[in-house]
């Protein structure tokens, strides 16, 4: 395992940027500790398969430097680097077979048959394939050769780190599920530096202990799912976690309170003045209907979601959202809405911005 630090990291695919906007990959310096499990997510094309093919190898960054526990290994071939990588679409040797594969990168690397025997069984009862080890790999379907791809990226136990490209694509629900949770015990008994990259949001907060979110090409926010949950660090993280995502809402904050369209409500903090793009982000799940309490507000719809419902409703012109619980009843004099102030956050130029008081 490796603690991996990305030092004044950034990427173009341009041979000669000239500004900001020219890098895929923009300017950035993280410590990822030995044995963590990080999810990279995002939406398409914000970054995540560039950064984890920088630290894999596959790709030279412009700029910065990668080391692996303090040694530089940022023009090291792949192969230097001890590492395995499984990617999007399946990878395997179709005239072998699944033993075959699941053995290769024990056997390359001249382990005992005694124990390649072993560790194959082993990977192979984790994917659910122990009845098929025998068969020839090209009259496999998609989902049992990503299975593969997966249990001979998982079979070394002496790597570096392993690095997961959108790995379960082409897997069918139940199993993601059932793999996620592999994956996680895995994890758990042997201790690897995993980096999983996806954009779907699940998988990141059911597989990390740290999730990275990434748009347009840089790290916005660092954190364990609650942190992303209840303290966006930008109005992206609110948005792309949380189903639905938080409301952000043009304001103008003046000490405790924010004033939308005239009408305002306190923040349960102060702020100090501020210019720019100012806005406040609430999450639905913090926000209340009420018949006489907060600000004036016009249910469009109310959808069931099974244990919850979801309110959709108009808001100064603005479109937000409200989760009520399953048995509320929704009236139509429930024309007003209170926020939490506990859990109001404040962004100025799409950052947020800590209250006064608030440690670091």
């Amino acid at each position: 395992m490796a603690k991996i630090t990305l030092d004044n990291l950034a990427h173009s695919y341009l041979p000669n940027p000239r500004g900001e906007e020219d890098f895929a990959l923009k300017q950035m310096t993280h410590d990822w500790q030995d044995g963590g499990a990080y999810a990279l997510l995002g939406s398409s094309g914000c970054g995540k398969s560039t950064l984890l093919n920088i630290i894999s190898g596959l790709l030279i960054p412009s700029q910065g430097r990668v080391l692996f526990d303090g040694h530089d290994v940022t023009h090291a071939p792949t192969a230097e680097r001890n590492i395995a990588q499984v990617f999007q679409f399946p990878v395997v040797y179709d005239t072998m077979t699944v033993r075959d594969n699941l053995a290769f990168p024990l056997r390359n690397r001249g382990r005992d048959e005694t124990y390649v025997a072993e560790r194959v069984q082993e990977i192979a009862r984790m994917i659910g394939m122990e009845d098929q080890l025998r068969r020839k790999c090209s009259g496999l379907t998609a989902d049992a050769k990503q299975k593969i791809s997966l249990g001979r990226g998982m079979v070394r136990k002496d790597v570096n780190a392993l690095l997961f490209d959108e790995p379960l694509t082409v897997i069918d629900p139940h199993m993601k599920w059932e793999l996620r949770t592999q994956l996680k015990k895995l994890h758990h008994d042997f201790g690897h530096t995993m980096i999983y990259v996806t954009h779907d949001q699940t998988e990141a907060l059911t597989f990390a202990d740290k999730v990275v979110v990434m748009y347009d090409g840089r790290v916005v926010q660092i954190g364990t799912p609650e942190e992303l949950f209840e303290r966006p660090e930008h109005t992206f993280v609110g948005y792309f976690i949380g189903s639905p995502g938080m409301n952000v809402i043009p304001a103008k904050v003046d000490g405790t309170r924010a004033y939308i369209n005239g009408s305002h409500f306190d923040l349960g903090a102060g702020y100090r003045a501020m210019e720019g793009k100012v806005e406040i982000g609430v999450r639905p799940e913090f926000a209340r209907l009420s018949t006489s309490e907060g600000l004036p507000v016009k249910v469009r719809r109310v959808e069931d979601a099974g244990r919850h419902k979801i309110i959709r409703a108009d808001f100064f012109g603005h479109d937000i959202n409200i989760v009520a619980g399953e048995d509320e009843s929704i009236g139509p004099d429930m024309t007003r809405v209170r926020f939490d102030p506990a859990h109001v956050n404040v962004y100025r130029d799409d950052w947020r911005v800590a209250p006064e008081g608030e440690a670091a």
